[in-house]
């Protein structure tokens, strides 16, 4: 009877059900209220008002001056939209990661923006996980995008019918150029893209959860727009279930996430992990009964993560405390090193991979690294990766043609490839033909640029090139640049070291170098104390009977 009772959400159903059941049933539902509590009625929770917004931003705006800087970043249907940015100014910008936390569907999903204001007293606090935060990264903060949603309508759509969220589908964006067709129309995403193309963050968190989305408008009109207080939802890590690829590349950290929320007490679902499922396919639909419900869409938040390179990822909060426990669980990737660098920092800075091997950004501090990283993500459709073929115990090689000159100057054909870079005289080729003679490889394998006319230019903000080694204990040797040998810099040289059971060989090309480079090509020796084998006999027995009639 009680499950009974808490299917009605309105005084309407109620009402119907007294007109036309018994007094016996009446009864029972006074009986059931009165020994369980009042679970239709229970009190609704307080909805926050534009003024009490306003009026908090401007409080926290006074009070936490030194830390909190408080923009207005535009408009949407009159009401004004603001970004909060909290950091510690004491310390430079220029070694700071950048963190963005918005609820683009808040809009009617309340416990979001509350979650964030939540997370947001935490950064302002004297804890001292939120002090070094603040002194690692710049946090930014958009609560509220859709005003007039949230304080009133509870309405995804905004005044032009356009769901900020989702941006009303992939149609209304241009990949090519990555601009949103009909800004005009959603001066939401106009000012959520502002914010990503001034501050090109790290890291971009989106917060959804409960509130009056699913009620029809009759039902919102008899709650007066209320939650009841007890309204729960079962709450999400990383992901979104309608779209398979909003979700940050690396499970390691929505782990992070789900790990921070569990210890805070709050267990997580993990999507089509939990379901057991696959996920869908081009040409699946017949079988999509067995596949998992998302499916690859085009979002809005995905803006940051294809214009910058930056780690995407939402959460789904029914209590305030899980939300803030699951953010803070991804603020502390920033400020630790991540398992396989060695610089404190979000995993963003692997911007073009080829079998192991990557092209990283370049820098001295974390401003630099995001000069270097924007620039490289949107050059690399035109760079080519390769490697001379067969990799062989000892010897390490990475190539990359960087420009459309440097393209051209790949070829299978190891002859033909030496001889196109003796053509090029700030190359020294006699020392590549060499180190390939002296080996055993006998072609040269690579992957031709996705547009491989993209890159008149040079890269002008520097490059890293990283080689990871299958032997921790390797020593290296003779490890050149373009047939030039380097001596170890983390400004214009090689580092290394161990990380992922790997030894990472990091060569780090600077601007002044990189500018002049229309290919790079890494050569390196290596010698290690670990022994592998291999090969495989048949039992000794069949050998006997094969070879010995």
């Amino acid at each position: 009877m009680s499950a009974l009772v808490a299917t009605f959400t309105t005084k309407t159903d109620f009402m119907k059900l007294l007109k036309g059941e018994s007094l016996a049933i009446i009864f029972c539902l006074f009986f059931t209220t009165t020994m369980y509590g009042q679970i239709w009625t229970k009190p609704p929770l307080h909805r926050l008002t534009s003024q009490e917004y306003k009026m908090t931003l401007d409080f926290w705006g006074e009070k936490y001056a030194d830390i909190l800087e408080i923009e207005k970043i535009g408009k949407s249907d009159g009401e004004t939209l603001y970004l909060l940015k909290i950091t510690d100014r004491n310390v430079p910008d220029d070694d700071k990661q950048i963190a963005l936390f918005t609820c683009l569907h808040g809009g009617p999903e309340r416990s979001g923006t509350t979650s964030i204001l939540k997370l947001t007293e935490w950064l302002l606090s004297n804890e001292q996980e939120a002090i070094d935060t603040r002194k690692n990264q710049i946090v930014l903060v958009i609560p509220i995008i859709l005003p007039k949603s949230y304080f009133e309508t509870d309405s995804f759509l905004n005044t032009n019918k356009i769901d900020p969220y989702t941006g009303g589908g992939i149609s209304n964006w241009d990949l090519n150029t990555l601009t949103y067709k009909k800004l005009d129309e959603v001066p939401e995403i106009e000012a959520f893209i502002g914010v990503v193309d001034k501050y090109k963050p790290e890291a971009h968190l989106d917060l959804h959860g409960t509130g009056l989305q699913e009620y029809s408008e009759e039902q919102k009109e008899e709650s007066n727009h209320q939650s009841y207080r007890g309204q729960t939802m079962f709450e999400v890590s990383g992901m979104a279930y309608s779209n398979s690829l909003l979700r940050p590349w690396d499970w390691r950290i929505t782990e992070a996430m789900v790990k921070a929320g569990v210890e805070a007490g709050f267990p997580t679902d993990r999507g089509e992990a939990d379901a057991q499922q696959s996920h869908w396919g081009p040409g699946w639909n017949q079988v999509s009964g067995k596949v998992w419900r998302g499916r690859p869409q085009f979002y809005t938040a995905q803006y940051s993560y294809l214009k910058y390179h930056t780690i995407v990822g939402c959460l789904e909060n029914s209590w305030e405390q899980s939300g803030v426990a699951r953010s803070i669980g991804l603020l502390r990737i920033g400020n630790n090193i991540w398992d396989g660098e060695n610089k404190n920092g979000y995993p963003v800075n692997r911007v073009l991979p080829f079998l192991g091997k990557y092209v990283t950004s370049w820098g001295q501090n974390t401003s630099e690294m995001r000069q270097s990283r924007v620039e490289l993500w949107d050059k690399q459709v035109g760079f080519s990766p390769g490697i001379l073929y067969p990799e062989t115990e000892g010897l390490e090689t990475f190539v990359v043609g960087l420009t459309k000159k440097g393209n051209e100057m790949l070829d299978e054909d190891l002859d033909v490839f030496v001889s196109n870079l003796k053509k090029d005289k700030t190359i020294n080729a006699e020392d590549i033909e060499a180190f390939i003679k002296n080996g055993p490889q006998i072609k040269m394998a690579f992957e031709k640029a996705k547009k491989p006319e993209y890159n008149e230019d040079a890269v002008t903000k520097g490059l890293g090139l990283r080689i990871r080694i299958q032997y921790k204990d390797a020593v290296l040797q003779n490890v050149k640049l373009n047939g030039h040998l380097l001596q170890p810099s983390a400004e214009d040289g090689y580092e290394s070291w161990i990380g992922n059971g790997y030894l990472q060989l990091q060569v780090n090309v600077p601007p002044s170098k990189a500018s002049k480079m229309d290919i790079a090509i890494v050569t390196c020796e290596y010698d290690t104390k670990t022994k592998r084998t291999y090969g495989w006999k048949p039992p000794q027995e069949v050998l006997d009977k094969i070879y010995n009639k």
